[in-house]
């Protein structure tokens, strides 16, 4: 067994007794301290490792560090500044504070030390503690310190509540003990009596802060695991709330001062030792303070604390959902602390003030119209403990009170009802009654998404509804996804009553429009609640999805044709996304396939709606205008087909109505000069490019044509749509995209959707979507015009674009570990009437669509239109190509070379994953979804 301080000892034992003077004493020192130090870092990570014990391991680490500490400054008192009969003013206290001064610290945690004096600072005081100091930094150890006699301690404390926390955890390391005995008595007396209301406050508004800065969702999928919510800090702030309001001295005694039941203390430890145990791992695998638990440390991590794959879920998802699990019960002790203190605090209120919250309460109560329940300081609460063993429907009834009548829960209700979760069985699930109560939560006109969130932190949703308890704490290991997928779906609720409710017109002015139309809002609502509930099983979700809508539906009351409209949203709810991101809109086979499934106006204003939901509660960013306005081209497409109008009659009609709205703003133009400008343009481009833009690349036209020019390039900034715009016009060839993509790729620029046209007399023009890079205008166009004018030389033969791609992206093969997104070539025939379709899926990466475009261009591939999306880290990009003759690649042979050309491109991922052991993937990839 590795012994710390024997370790220190004989270091001090070896030290060469000529190293009197500061420099040479570290010089001689410091490495002998390193090799212990490391040594035991390594004795610990080898424990954590076989007893998988997290607090063991931060209790280690930290005595680990007390050994340091005071080998130094034995090192430095013996050898350098010897003092062996100090004065009173010499006296010295080295004090451990903050989380230090609690005894767990991680192996990267800072070391936070109170040099505690008993008047003010003296020259040798002083001199010990800078040369301790120095040698501290030259173990490059990150210490935070202070030097104060206790008068400046309590000064210092008594104004800032942060040093005052810290010292509510000092603990004494060595040196003079009646000094730290001082200040603890000191503080005790003249700080803590009488401000703990104060203290708990202050405590909750700097969680509130620090969880905002954090991630203010416990369900984030890369979860910062001291400072998020659910992690090691809101554990800290229950302790030190009770340490300083209940004068407990230890964990343990929070269940004698009855903050927790002896089952809720053991909840505390469990949380907190499976915490520390994650974040030792992760400090030791990183190397370094690393808080963020990132997805490329989270396989890792699950491998090194025994998680492995297992129903359907691989070990990293089966850990991270332990993870938001352990997050949830920290909410829930959170909870119960503030009930309690609320509880106390409510009993030292005036007298009069308590009944005449209790007569307002009474007086509101008669709005509750439920026997079982009362206003408790204005929220719901149970009149008896037995209210939900005699009336289990009482657990849903709980939550549509709270929802009906706008009330909060009381936390006292809210751990009842988590206690009671085993009266939620088959009868339960199969009452008329509580289901009846359940689909008025879920279509509430308040706030659903807040009752669900509720009753899902309650453990009560999960039980009602087995099927969503499978996806609680369910992440998906991608990028694409910010959230566990129960809390996508209660923000897709969310998202779905913000609509509903007006208050979000302008950011979605379509289905906001839409919701006020259709006929089945119940069954929505629904279907938004199910659309990912068979997420993390073997089959595919949205057809899994759809089995259990069609099981679900009549439990809630639902009827056949409820049910059915429910189960085809959950089975189609990617189609419209998929489709407007990855189709060609202007094609009319598009259009027809795509109202053939949806088959009835209906259908097609609910999946819009769904889709805008579902986008939106990804995450933030996740919903951008660009999606929204394909999404509405794709709606409006739609619409016509449905509404019984032939599509070609009312293209051709529309294409004449658009010319005519044209050429009254080009007030400029001949009538001749405009009939051959209109003719030079096919059907697709009138009806697909709006109309500010037709009239802005009319005039782009005009002016490179007056000026007798063949290639040019226009640049213009929507922050609307969150996008810049590039347009290139130039005599059209194969690799004309390759350069624009290229030009974009080495200038960082991420590429999210292009629109490609070609005049009947050959030339190419072209509008290119970036995303915006900067928030001011004037930097985004900067960069803008260094992209047109690279491409304007690369056109004119000035430059190459490969030299200028040249390494300008990192390699995949990290990434691909991370992430295992098998490549796919897809070549369809069958999607388009006039090219062929090629949807390439792989792992996402700078400068990719630029690699493809020039893969299919040497290929000898035109390329009339391409589409890009990215989900996180995949990206699915299509190609509506043909020969060089203008006609559909049909022969076999041409298609495999194109696939295998393709597939180059994605060698390196290729070979990482088999490197991971992972050909399956590659042989035979996951369906494609989103």
């Amino acid at each position: 067994m590795f012994d710390a301080v024997a370790a220190f000892d004989k270091v001090l034992d070896n030290l060469d007794r000529e190293a009197r003077e500061p420099t040479k004493l570290r010089a001689v020192l410091v490495p002998e301290l390193r090799k212990v130090l490391e040594r035991g870092h390594k004795e610990a990570e080898k424990r954590l490792l076989k007893d998988r014990d997290g607090i063991a391991c931060a209790r280690a680490i930290s005595s680990l560090t007390d050994a340091l500490v005071k080998a130094i400054h034995d090192a430095v008192v013996w050898r350098l500044y010897p003092n062996d009969n100090p004065s009173t003013g010499e006296q010295l206290a080295v004090v451990a504070t903050g989380g230090y001064g609690r005894g767990t610290m991680a192996p990267g945690s800072d070391i936070d030390l109170l040099f505690l004096l008993p008047y003010k600072q003296t020259a040798w005081s002083e001199s010990v503690v800078e040369a301790m100091l120095y040698v501290l930094w030259d173990l490059k150890v990150k210490v935070g310190h202070a030097t104060r006699s206790v008068e400046e301690c309590l000064r210092e404390a008594r104004a800032d509540m942060t040093i005052r926390t810290a010292l509510l955890e000092a603990r004494f390391i060595f040196g003079t003990r009646s000094l730290f005995e001082e200040m603890v008595t000191r503080f005790d007396m003249e700080l803590v009596i009488g401000t703990a209301h104060e203290f708990v406050e202050a405590k909750l508004r700097e969680r509130d802060a620090r969880v905002a800065k954090a991630g203010a969702s416990r369900y984030l999928v890369e979860p910062n695991v001291k400072d998020g919510k659910g992690g090691l800090r809101d554990l800290n702030t229950l302790f030190w709330i009770a340490k300083y309001t209940y004068r407990v001295r230890d964990q343990v005694e929070l269940v004698a001062a009855g903050l927790f039941t002896a089952e809720e203390y053991r909840l505390f430890e469990r949380c907190e030792e499976f915490l520390w145990r994650v974040r030792c791992h992760m400090h030791f695998v990183t190397g370094r303070s690393e808080e963020r638990l990132s997805f490329g440390l989270q396989p890792r991590i699950a491998e090194r604390i025994g998680y492995g794959a297992r129903g359907g879920l691989s070990g990293v998802e089966r850990f991270m959902k332990a993870y938001f699990l352990i997050a949830k019960d920290v909410g829930d002790l959170t909870a119960i602390v503030c009930s309690e203190l609320e509880a106390r605090h409510a009993k030292r209120t005036p007298v009069l003030d308590r009944w005449i919250g209790r007569f307002r309460d009474r007086f509101r109560a008669t709005a509750i119209e439920a026997e079982d329940f009362w206003l408790d300081h204005g929220r719901v609460n149970l009149r008896a403990e037995d209210a939900f063993e005699r009336d289990p429907v009482n657990l849903i009834r709980l939550f549509w009170l709270a929802d009906r009548h706008n009330l909060a829960i009381h936390p006292d209700a809210k751990r009842l009802a988590n206690r009671s979760l085993r009266l939620i069985g088959h009868s339960l699930r199969s009452d008329t009654e509580a289901n009846r109560l359940f689909l008025d939560i879920l279509t509430s006109k308040n706030s659903p998404e807040t009752i669900l969130r509720q009753m899902n932190e309650a453990g009560v949703l999960g039980r009602f509804i087995p099927d969503f308890g499978r996806i609680v704490a369910m992440m998906q290991f991608n990028m694409y996804h910010h959230f566990t997928v129960d809390e996508h779906l209660l923000r897709s609720i969310g998202v779905l009553a913000a609509i509903d409710s007006g208050r979000v017109d302008e950011e979605f002015p379509l289905v906001s429009r839409l919701i006020g139309t259709i006929h089945n809002r119940t069954a929505l609502y629904v279907a938004i609640l199910l659309h990912d509930i068979a997420k993390g099983r073997p089959e595919d979700h949205s057809i899994a999805g759809a089995a259990i809508a069609e099981r679900l539906g009549p439990r809630f009351g639902l009827n056949q044709s409820e049910t059915e409209t429910v189960a085809w949203l959950v089975e189609h709810h990617l189609l419209m996304s998929m489709t407007a991101q990855s189709r060609d809109l202007s094609d009319p086979k598009t259009i027809e396939k795509f109202a053939g499934v949806v088959q009835t106006l209906e259908r097609l204003r609910l999946l819009a709606i769904l889709t805008v939901a579902d986008i939106t509660a990804v995450g933030p960013g996740v919903w951008t205008a660009w999606k929204g306005t394909l999404i509405r081209t794709l709606y409006d497409e739609t619409e016509v087909v449905l509404s019984g109008g032939h599509s070609e009659i009312a293209r051709t009609d529309r294409v004449r109505l658009i010319q005519m709205a044209l050429r009254e703003q080009l007030t400029d133009w001949g009538s001749e000069a405009f009939d051959a400008y209109a003719a030079r343009h096919n059907q697709a481009y009138w009806l697909k490019v709006e109309a500010l833009r037709q009239f802005k690349n009319a005039g782009f036209i005009k002016r490179l044509t007056e000026d007798g020019r063949t290639v040019g390039t226009e640049v213009e900034t929507d922050p609307v749509r969150g996008v810049t715009e590039l347009t290139v016009y130039s005599p059209d060839h194969p690799r004309l995209l390759a350069i624009v993509t290229g030009a974009c790729a080495a200038a960082g620029g991420n590429i999210v959707d292009a629109q490609i046209y070609t005049t009947t007399d050959g030339f190419a023009l072209d509008s290119i979507f970036v995303s915006r890079a900067f928030e001011r205008d004037e930097d985004e166009m900067r960069r803008a015009k260094r992209i047109t004018a690279a491409i304007e030389k690369a056109l004119k033969g000035e430059i190459k674009i490969a030299e200028l791609v040249a390494d300008k992206h990192p390699p995949t093969s990290a990434r691909a570990k991370t992430f295992p997104v098998p490549p796919d070539v897809f070549i369809d025939n069958a999607l388009s009437s006039r090219e062929t379709v090629i949807e390439i899926t792989g792992l996402d990466r700078p400068g990719l669509l630029y690699e493809l475009t020039t893969a299919l261009s040497r290929l000898s591939l035109n390329i009339t239109s391409a589409h890009v999306a990215t989900f996180g880290e995949r990206a699915v990009d299509v190609f509506y190509v043909t020969d060089l003759t203008g006609t559909r690649v049909t022969q076999p042979d041409r298609q495999a070379t194109i696939r295998s050309t393709v597939m180059e491109v994605f060698a390196g991922d290729v070979a990482a994953l088999k490197a991971e052991g992972l050909e399956a993937l590659v042989i035979a990839p996951p369906p494609r979804e989103a």
